[in-house]
């Protein structure tokens, strides 16, 4: 039987570690990291877990302690230069003149790279904003300001996009168009790295995912391979919740509160509603609406981050981690 397809990385760590206050305060520990090419790549991970530190040493703006990163098969940071012009990023919040137009803001930054002039309106176009190219930059919405600083980005033609938290503090409306946007240019070939904590809004666009915590990685694959791993979880409604959590927590599983007002049960192995039910039936708690929850990338988020929350310590096990397509 011959070898499988050898993948081709678009981002790959080993070992990487980065520290501060005299290793007292450790950001990254251990992370392997494996993005291949082509595709929405999602980069999550509770606060804290060393997502930005990573994304920032990838891109030379922090050096690691120790560890080896490279960017489309190139070593980094020794070898920036010679791939730095095939990456774009958004780290931070992007500044632009307010009282200039999009067009005359992306000249601006297309004359300073070298870039034609033509390629402003091939980016403006690109991310939904041709109608509005010639009004001032400060009358834009924040979709509409991440959007153009989406553009900015592709003046170069990039391979690899990184964006760090693209959709915080976006209202409903700048969500749809930005997740749009990303949507695109993963399907246009690019490899976008989209760190964020919105997983709904991650998980209809991503292709493949890295979950770290405490920086080390903690699931690594496909979005529907990930999925289709995870434990059955429960999706429970019931006339008093607060006496229903008490009662399930106490039992050893584990209780979500969601936004509609129902609760996601869950436990390591997975959890069946009739035990959920008979669980609370004995304590003459009846539930009224009860059934398997569907697969969704926060339940696994918020299972393998649960011990996160606890201050329990994540092992370095390889097995907890689903590589893709034979990552070593």
């Amino acid at each position: 039987m011959s070898d499988p397809t050898p993948v081709a990385w678009s981002v790959r760590t080993r070992d990487l570690r980065k520290s501060y206050r005299r290793g007292a305060v450790v950001a990254v520990a251990g992370l392997d990291l494996n993005i291949p090419r082509g595709g929405v790549h999602a980069f999550l991970g509770p606060n804290g877990s060393g997502k930005t530190t990573t994304l920032r040493m990838l891109l030379g703006l922090i050096r690691p302690d120790s560890g080896t990163m490279e960017l489309l098969d190139h070593p980094v940071p020794d070898q920036l230069g010679r791939v730095i012009d095939k990456v774009g990023a958004i780290i931070e919040q992007p500044r632009f003149f307010p009282t200039m137009s999009a067009k005359s803001n992306l000249g601006i930054l297309a004359e300073g790279i070298g870039t034609p002039a033509a390629r402003v309106g091939e980016v403006i176009d690109s991310v939904g904003l041709t109608g509005r190219a010639k009004d001032a930059v400060g009358r834009y919405s924040l979709g509409m300001k991440q959007r153009l600083a989406i553009a900015a980005t592709l003046l170069k033609d990039p391979e690899l996009l990184i964006f760090d938290e693209p959709t915080n503090g976006l209202d409903p409306a700048g969500i749809h168009e930005v997740r749009e946007t990303i949507r695109g240019l993963g399907a246009s070939g690019r490899t976008v790295v989209v760190s964020s904590h919105l997983l709904a809004e991650v998980q209809q666009v991503a292709d493949t995912v890295t979950i770290i915590g405490r920086g080390r990685t903690l699931r690594e694959g496909r979005v529907a391979d990930i999925l289709g791993s995870g434990p059955a979880s429960v999706r429970l409604r019931v006339a008093d919740p607060d006496a229903a959590a008490r009662v399930l927590l106490a039992s050893g599983m584990s209780v979500q509160g969601r936004p509609d007002g129902a609760l996601t049960i869950g436990r390591p192995g997975g959890v069946a509603p009739e035990e959920v039910a008979w669980t609370l039936g004995v304590q003459g708690i009846w539930p009224a609406e009860l059934g398997v929850d569907a697969d969704n990338l926060e339940a696994v988020f918020l299972e393998l981050t649960r011990s996160e929350h606890l201050g329990a310590t994540q092992s370095d096990g390889g097995s907890a981690r689903h590589g893709i397509g034979g990552a070593a």
